[in-house]
């Protein structure tokens, strides 16, 4: 019976330290991601830089079945005249994984 208690005890405390552990987000995640692959240097958050902020992006293209895709094709292509006069280059660094994983990133922050 103590040697189940213990056990017991052992499992709360092993438990207790996992959920106490710090866990990135994935938002945080895609912000690394983001700044590794330098659309950081555009591009905010929740404010314009060069380009728009990733919340308005994320507002324009809210409803839309198609935004990650969408968003994905921009990432990688670039695209011109949405946003203003400033284009945005093309981004070859930036696999077709990574800028789903970006576009999907930028969709959350609505």
């Amino acid at each position: 019976m103590m040697k189940s208690a213990l056990m017991s005890t052992r499992c709360v405390l092993a438990l207790a330290f996992a959920l106490s552990l710090p866990v990135a987000t994935p938002a945080f995640a895609d912000q690394a991601l983001a700044t590794a692959k330098n659309c950081m240097a555009c591009h905010a958050v929740d404010k314009k830089l060069v380009g728009p902020a990733y919340k308005e992006i994320a507002g324009k293209y809210a409803g839309q079945a198609d935004a990650v895709d969408k968003l994905a094709g921009k990432i990688i292509k670039g695209g011109a005249g949405v946003w203003g006069p400033v284009p945005m280059p093309a981004n070859a660094q930036v696999n077709d994984a990574d800028a789903k994983k970006l576009a999907a990133w930028v969709m959350t922050l609505k």
